[in-house]
């Protein structure tokens, strides 16, 4: 009779979060949906080698996410979020996941602690995106 009560108060003490766990819903940064194909843009200077290409769409458990990365030559000069779960972790992770590609310059980044999902979901559509501007 002494554990039964500790038990249940902590039984139910492992319940609430479960009960209070709200799924993330999906939200989009643009309505378009930009295709996984390299389509130059509309630069400012005529000389200017800038090109964006769209990543594909990544369907993760917390929602879509697809990335836009803007070229100056073959260096990565911005990378954008086309789509992106609403989710805490994701808004947070995104800045992090960005200024790492930018470093890098590549695909090959750290995931992001907390926010695995959405990091999978980024590095997969970065590199369709790299892929993409190769072709």
């Amino acid at each position: 009779m002494k554990r039964a009560l500790p038990v249940l108060v902590l039984s139910v003490a492992g319940l609430i979060p479960l009960w209070r766990y709200e799924p993330s819903t999906d939200t989009t940064s643009t309505t378009q949906t930009a295709p996984p194909a390299a389509s130059p843009s509309a630069s400012s200077s005529p000389g200017s080698s800038a090109r964006v290409v769209a990543g594909s769409t990544v369907k993760t458990e917390k929602g879509p996410v697809q990335v836009e990365v803007t070229f100056e030559g073959d260096k990565i000069s911005a990378v954008r979020m086309l789509r992106q779960p609403n989710h805490p972790q994701t808004t947070a992770a995104v800045p992090k996941l960005v200024a790492e590609t930018l470093q890098a310059q590549s695909a090959d980044i750290d995931t992001v602690s907390g926010a695995t999902v959405t990091s999978d979901g980024y590095k997969e559509s970065l590199q369709a995106a790299l892929d993409a501007k190769g072709a």
